[in-house]
């Protein structure tokens, strides 16, 4: 499983066509996390202010199209991640069929990604 965070207002923009965020133009590929405990750092460090509810799609790599690289963050991981972890880099659009569930990213009183739980 590679997660992928996404506002729940852009992920419900198109329900019927697989889903290429900002990133695929601009650097080629689709920015995802190897855990949720590296997503939450992520959401912590890059989406702190991003429209909410935030959601985080939980994706089956075996059953997306697109090629995936696992490569280091560059120029360094967010804080908290070793310089050790490997992301996954999605080169296409993320297939809906890829989906395995949904998460919703929940929030602490000081504002810092907490937990992620099942969206409803």
């Amino acid at each position: 499983m590679i997660y992928h965070v996404v506002p729940h207002t852009v992920w419900s923009t198109t329900p019927g066509q697989a889903y290429a965020p900002a990133s695929l133009a601009e650097e080629g590929f689709v920015h995802c996390s190897p855990d949720e405990a590296t997503t939450l750092a992520v959401v912590d460090a890059f989406y702190r202010d991003a429209p909410r509810p935030l959601l985080v799609l939980a994706l089956d790599e075996t059953r997306l199209t697109a090629r995936v690289e696992w490569e280091a963050a560059a120029p360094a991981p967010p804080p908290g991640v070793s310089g050790d972890v490997l992301f996954p880099h999605v080169f296409g659009p993320l297939d809906r069929d890829a989906v395995e569930h949904v998460l919703e990213v929940r929030w602490d009183e000081e504002g810092r990604a907490s937990q992620l739980r099942t969206a409803g």
